[in-house]
């Protein structure tokens, strides 16, 4: 199959494309099954393509209808498009609208007249000047959720057990446990977990742990129209994400790569279970470069302090052996 040189698939590619892989569409029917079973358990999470998102916000609106969430105040923030401003206690999924100058940095183009027919794209991630005379700029999209981490601050730290490790993998906070002590907020290190102001209690996306339960995948993934968020079982969903990454390398996108999808890339959370395909540096998309769960070195910080209180006996018994000689 031949392919256009941009980042977005064409029509004719869009099929085999949009996911990166037919594996992605098999997911759809696996895990969208609605016959009130439980989806089997073990590790269960999101893939995110942020190549392919075109910033419809579906994902914001789905999860907003199915949890019954409020809505963040229809205010123009002055970033772009981005009504939201950053995930939080009523708001799970956030759709991150990056405008950039110049070109798009994973099509080179900044007009995206060179595409005709068949070959437009199906989004408008890139533009030619703009009419009010600014110059050139382009979108980078990303709708950020919690990432679901292996190795889990938040979970790590909550003194009443409110927040459990399910038997998909994801951490998920059970509001009826939580006493709004807040431990959590600083525990992540994505600055996910937020508390309401109305009970204190702390809230976050909980992977649709009760879709899951019923045989559904999550809202977001089910309104997703470009298949920019695949759900599905961690291991499928990383062959998914590095065969997309080696398509849109031969596309010669050379920049496109994973944050996240394994220890050995982010050893600070052990993974994420909620992971991504970026084309530019994390902090670009407001994503910490080496994230790390604080409670990683407690080990550590623990053996130091047992060396520093054993040097500190030392040090004593020492000083008074030696005022004790001095006597003598």
């Amino acid at each position: 199959m031949s392919v256009s040189p941009g980042i977005m698939p064409t029509s004719t590619e869009s099929a085999e494309l949009r996911a990166g892989s037919e594996l992605a569409r098999d997911h759809r029917g696996e895990f969208d099954r609605g016959d009130g079973h439980a989806l089997p358990a073990g590790p269960k999470g999101f893939f995110t393509d942020t190549t392919v998102c075109i910033g419809c916000k579906a994902c914001e609106v789905a999860c907003k209808q199915w949890n019954q969430l409020p809505d963040d105040g229809f205010v123009f923030t002055g970033t772009s498009y981005d009504n939201t401003g950053d995930l939080g206690s009523s708001t799970w999924r956030h759709v991150a609208f990056i405008e950039r100058p110049g070109a798009h940095p994973t099509t080179g183009f900044a007009d995206m007249s060179w595409f005709e027919g068949d070959d437009a794209p199906s989004a408008p991630v890139a533009f030619g000047p703009d009419p009010q005379g600014g110059g050139d700029f382009s979108w980078l999209m990303l709708s950020d959720v919690c990432k679901h981490c292996v190795h889990a601050g938040c979970l790590d730290v909550c003194p009443t057990g409110a927040i459990i490790r399910t038997e998909y993998e994801s951490v998920y906070i059970q509001p009826d446990v939580c006493n709004g002590c807040g431990m959590c907020v600083p525990a992540c290190p994505f600055g996910v977990v937020d508390r309401r102001e109305e009970d204190g209690r702390a809230w976050k996306c909980t992977l649709c742990y009760d879709r899951q339960r019923d045989g559904l995948e999550p809202a977001c993934a089910k309104a997703c129209p470009t298949d920019s968020i695949v759900f599905g079982d961690i291991d499928d969903l990383r062959a998914i994400a590095e065969e997309r990454v080696a398509t849109l390398h031969e596309r010669g996108v050379d920049s496109a790569y994973l944050y996240g999808a394994d220890a050995a890339s982010q050893p600070g959370t052990q993974g994420l279970n909620a992971f991504f395909l970026l084309t530019d540096a994390p902090e670009v998309y407001n994503l910490p470069p080496d994230p790390v769960d604080p409670t990683h070195a407690v080990g550590a910080a623990w053996r130091s302090a047992l060396v520093a209180g054993a040097a500190m006996v030392v040090a004593v018994a020492g000083a008074v052996l030696s005022a004790a000689g001095a006597r003598r």
